[in-house]
């Protein structure tokens, strides 16, 4: 399947129906007077948050939701159906924002919640309703309302605990494939992961979800590469694991280089807790991985962790590592995600 995350939509509800001009003939019933019932209410459009869901490649082939309108009243006081909601299904993470690309409609965070996008126009009042003790034969009902209509962007932000950041090649996907049952692509050539990836974590009978996410390069602000749109999905994550590749010309270098673009990108990234590992350390030399260690431990200003997700030395330590950070993040400022009532 592919994977798309971000989707143009149009979304129209249903105008109501209209109301009925009717009177009452029935033999022997001299003033029937009249029955003219309203119109129904024209359909709503929701969106919903469903399980199962992990792109938005659905909306790449149907772009156009329209709900039915509301039936017509008819004689003997019978008002109109209501006309048949639409429902946009999308994974958890979705966020639903007007045409502007800016204004925040809605946050999906929770499977099962529902918003509605667009309400359903009312019917029309049929000539009954009009029956007055002055007017006692009304001629005229009422049209239905029309309906609302919209231009909405859907954008989809993986929600996941921690997040995997670097260069290409920097070992993430290696990484994500030894610790959890994901299978990613995994190959000796810069770019390899195209989309990001989410995995489940388990270590010491606890479980995290870690989200694999395309590497960057320099530049990648600017759109040089793969650019910055993956480091939407990092957003949410409450933690980064920053993998720097070991066999790199100079890791210190490396990791200087992803930070830079991090904080171009903005959003809180740069302000993300994050641990930072010297990733391949199974391919250099004690000479090497020393040198290395050295110049990152400069950069970053502690002593980073080494990793070989090959041979799996440190990795538990740097999933432990996680957890904790994980941990003092939600103590200093627990996540709360209020979502938007129409």
């Amino acid at each position: 399947m592919k994977f798309l995350d971000e989707a143009k939509v149009y979304v129209r509800s249903g105008d109501g129906g209209a109301g009925c001009v009717s009177f009452r003939r029935e033999k022997f019933i001299e003033f029937g007077g009249p029955d003219g019932g309203d119109g129904g209410r024209g359909g709503d459009v929701w969106v919903e948050c469903v399980e199962g869901l992990n792109t938005l490649i659905d909306y790449r082939y149907q772009q156009h939701f329209k709900a039915r309108k509301g039936e017509h009243g008819s004689g003997r006081n019978r008002a109109g159906g209501k006309g048949e909601d639409v429902i946009l299904k999308v994974p958890a993470g979705t966020e639903i924002l007007s045409e502007d690309r800016e204004t925040l409609i809605a946050d999906m965070t929770t499977v099962g919640q529902r918003v509605r996008l667009a309400k359903g126009g009312n019917g029309g009042f049929g000539n009954a309703y009009f029956t007055t003790s002055t007017n006692r034969a009304p001629r005229h009902a009422n049209p239905g309302l029309e309906g609302e209509e919209h231009w909405l962007w859907l954008r989809l932000k993986l929600i996941a605990d921690a997040g995997l950041v670097g260069l290409p090649n920097a070992g993430k996907s290696t990484f994500l494939a030894t610790v959890t049952a994901a299978k990613p692509k995994i190959a000796d050539y810069p770019f390899t992961t195209l989309h990001p990836g989410l995995g489940v974590v388990r270590v010491d009978t606890r479980e995290f979800v870690l989200a694999d996410i395309p590497g960057l390069i320099e530049g990648a602000h600017e759109g040089i590469g793969l650019g910055d749109k993956f480091l939407a999905h990092v957003e949410r994550c409450r933690v980064l694991l920053h993998l720097v590749e070991g066999t790199s010309e100079d890791a210190g270098a490396a990791y200087r280089l992803v930070r830079t673009e991090l904080e171009a990108y903005g959003q809180g990234l740069e302000e993300k807790p994050e641990v930072v590992a010297l990733s391949k350390a199974d391919t250099l030399d004690p000479e090497t991985l020393a040198l290395q260690l050295e110049r990152l431990e400069a950069e970053t200003g502690h002593r980073p962790l080494v990793l070989s997700s090959a041979t799996r030395q440190g990795v538990t330590e740097a999933l432990r590592a996680l957890m904790a950070r994980m941990d003092e993040a939600a103590a200093e400022a627990p996540v709360e995600r209020v979502a938007w009532q129409p």
